[in-house]
């Protein structure tokens, strides 16, 4: 997976953050490769999901850097990074953040008509991407008519549609049933492995890290290859 001759698309190097004084994680340094899978895992409250934010510059850090998707992000400034993450992020949150004035072919279709997709273009993704995760009659729908492992559904193919080089996920298979679980994370590493994207995810199952190319843990003291 690794080639020498391509560059990664995630560089982190001696990565600090702290709340106040207190360390959260320092001296994280990995790449990401395109293509490439990589589980982070550890114990709750270590700074997982914290670390996510700052890969999506979502979050500041301390100290160190991040580069990703050709993009040294310590460099940018607000309104830098909110393109940035527009055109080339794709998050997949706990909470879901799945807008509940829009219904669910709206919500998927969101990145594509922020990046200005016309709907020649951006329907049939939609379409694509709601049948991959199992939502193919539910476009219509709006939120509050949705199950939590259906909204998560949905998050998982809003993060997809407009192909992003960067994907991260937070616990994404968290409030789904095993076997919809499974089919959640063909569709995650089919989306990585066809784009060409990184696919940072998160985890605490097991069965989720296991289906990685490589699994890192986190502490407070850096990260490090699951052996």
């Amino acid at each position: 997976m690794n080639r020498p001759s391509t560059p990664a698309a995630v560089c982190v190097r001696g990565l600090v953050k702290r709340y106040g004084t207190t360390p959260v994680f320092q001296q994280v340094a990995f790449d990401v490769m395109p293509g490439e899978f990589v589980a982070i895992v550890g114990p709750s409250g270590v700074g997982k999901s914290t670390l996510l934010n700052c890969l999506a510059a979502l979050d500041r850090w301390d100290e160190g850097s991040i580069e990703a998707a050709g993009t040294r992000l310590d460099t940018l400034d607000e309104t830098a990074r909110a393109l940035w993450r527009r055109r080339h992020v794709g998050f997949v949150f706990q909470a879901f953040h799945v807008l509940p004035h829009l219904d669910v072919a709206q919500n998927v279709a969101m990145p594509l008509m922020l990046l200005g997709e016309p709907a020649s273009r951006r329907n049939p993704r939609v379409e694509a991407m709601l049948a991959a995760v199992g939502l193919q009659h539910l476009g219509g729908r709006l939120p509050e008519q949705l199950s939590g492992g259906q909204l998560q559904r949905v998050a998982i193919a809003r993060a997809l549609a407009h192909r992003p080089a960067l994907l991260l996920a937070d616990e994404p298979t968290g409030n789904l049933d095993p076997e919809t679980a499974g089919k959640v994370m063909d569709v995650l590493v089919a989306e990585a492995r066809t784009n060409e994207a990184a696919l940072v995810l998160v985890t605490h199952s097991e069965t989720a890290a296991a289906r990685a190319d490589r699994r890192l843990r986190l502490t407070v003291d850096g990260i490090a290859d699951v052996t």
